[in-house]
């Protein structure tokens, strides 16, 4: 029985920093192109000559600012940060290639439902259906401040928002019908006006008339990304998620997550191969086995300790300078900011092996690393997929561009190799992609 091919998505940031926290600090790592298209148009033809399904920016609405009350540390020290607008970043890896799927992160909480809607269908028509949003319902103080607001709302509240969201933007692309658009020069239509129809949706928090005045996209309309793992982002990505954003763990938590995932598109009245389960993985390749661990230890030797706290600062929503007592402490100052997922680590430390808050903060280790050969490399990446962890991998910028090139030149034939990753594109179209390999 064939085993199927695993997917392939690359994380990215319009800046040096991407997860991990000193890869830019790197000899190999260039940083004078950071703000010229020339670099995004490479990433772009390096992840298509290694066939992957896509690529999708992380993104955020404002500077990290709540260690230590402020900015500094993480700009000093060169944490996370958009640096363009991944919107702007887009149509430029999309023109420079044929087949790659590009995205980015938007959020549900400080946009509306038709402007977003406009903007992406723009660019799925632009691409020929290549694009994908990865759904966010925000975490961050800082950037509801940034858009008039004092706080942000309850989490519960905001993936209520988000669900209506999704739910506006799908019925205003779904307002145009597939042939609506005539073009005929001797009857005089230029479109059917009888095949596009009012959204009319009206909800607690959102409400729009529509329709779009952008057509229905080759892929009918963008793929639906989604990150999150609370039992609440769980039931949003069960009926929403086409591509799951998950982190990586050890294998049997990656099982239990996956089983869990597809028990609940059953649950939602969906098929399971409708949606592909990816977590992240931080890659270091190398000649052997020893070289690529001397070069794991090297890169993580250049993150700054205090640049990481700050980063789990921001995470989990606490300023972390300040000395926390205790588990309810924690989440009475966390309020409604931060990752569940950051806050669940710490607490799962915690009652796993007795320790405290701050010892299990230092404790903590957010990634997934994976080094070794390019043969190593692929094993564990073909076991994860043929133990039914996941669907294929989210693979993290690194050093910019090595690490990306390393792995499409050297770990990609070795999947290929084994048959389990593909030396073509099927399709024309993102979804096409991502839904011309099943598994069986």
């Amino acid at each position: 029985m064939p085993r199927g091919e695993m997917h392939l998505v690359a994380y990215l940031k319009t800046g040096p920093t991407a997860n991990h926290m000193g890869a830019w600090r790197h000899p190999e790592s260039t940083l004078d192109d950071v703000m010229r298209p020339e670099r995004y148009e490479h990433i772009a033809r390096v992840l298509e000559d290694g066939f992957f399904d896509a690529c999708f920016f992380a993104d955020g609405l404002g500077l990290h600012d709540l260690y230590q009350g402020g900015y500094e540390t993480r700009l000093r020290l060169g944490g996370q940060i958009s640096m363009l607008d991944p919107m702007m970043v887009l149509p430029l890896m999309a023109r420079a290639t044929k087949h790659l799927g590009v995205g980015t992160s938007l959020s549900t909480t400080f946009h509306q439902p038709y402007m977003l809607a406009r903007m992406l269908a723009s660019l799925d028509n632009l691409t020929g259906g290549r694009v994908a949003w990865n759904i966010v319902t925000s975490t961050r103080r800082e950037e509801a401040r940034n858009f008039g607001m004092d706080d942000l709302p309850d989490r519960e509240v905001r993936y209520d928002m988000a669900d209506e969201f999704v739910d506006a933007c799908c019925r205003l692309w779904d307002g145009w019908e597939a042939d609506a658009v005539v073009m005929d020069r001797e009857a005089g239509v230029m479109v059917d006006g009888t095949k596009v129809h009012y959204a009319d949706y009206k909800g607690t928090y959102h409400k729009t008339r529509g329709p779009l005045t952008i057509p229905r996209s080759p892929q009918d309309r963008p793929i639906l990304m989604q990150a999150g793992s609370s039992g609440r982002g769980r039931e949003f990505a069960a009926r929403w998620a086409e591509v799951i954003f998950t982190p990586a763990r050890n294998k049997a938590e990656m099982q239990d997550f996956y089983q869990d995932m597809h028990a609940r598109f059953e649950a939602a009245g969906r098929n399971p191969r409708d949606c592909t389960i990816l977590p992240s993985m931080t890659v270091v390749v190398g000649e052997t086995d020893a070289i690529a661990k001397e070069k794991a230890d090297y890169v993580n030797s250049l993150i700054d300790p205090e640049l990481e706290l700050a980063m789990q600062s921001s995470n989990m929503g606490i300023d972390l300078s300040k000395k926390i007592e205790s588990l309810e402490e924690a989440q009475k100052v966390r309020g409604p900011q931060g990752m569940h997922v950051a806050f669940a680590r710490i607490e799962e430390l915690m009652k796993a092996e007795g320790l405290t808050f701050d010892e299990a903060v230092k404790k903590d280790k957010r990634d997934k690393m994976i080094f070794g050969s390019p043969k190593t490399v692929a094993d564990q990446l073909t076991d994860l997929f043929e133990s039914r962890a996941c669907d294929g991998f989210i693979i993290e910028q690194m050093v910019v561009p090595s690490s990306l090139e390393e792995f499409c030149r050297s770990v990609v034939p070795e999947l290929q190799r084994r048959g389990v990753f593909r030396r073509e594109y099927r399709g024309t179209t993102l979804r096409d992609n991502l839904r011309m390999t099943p598994r069986d």
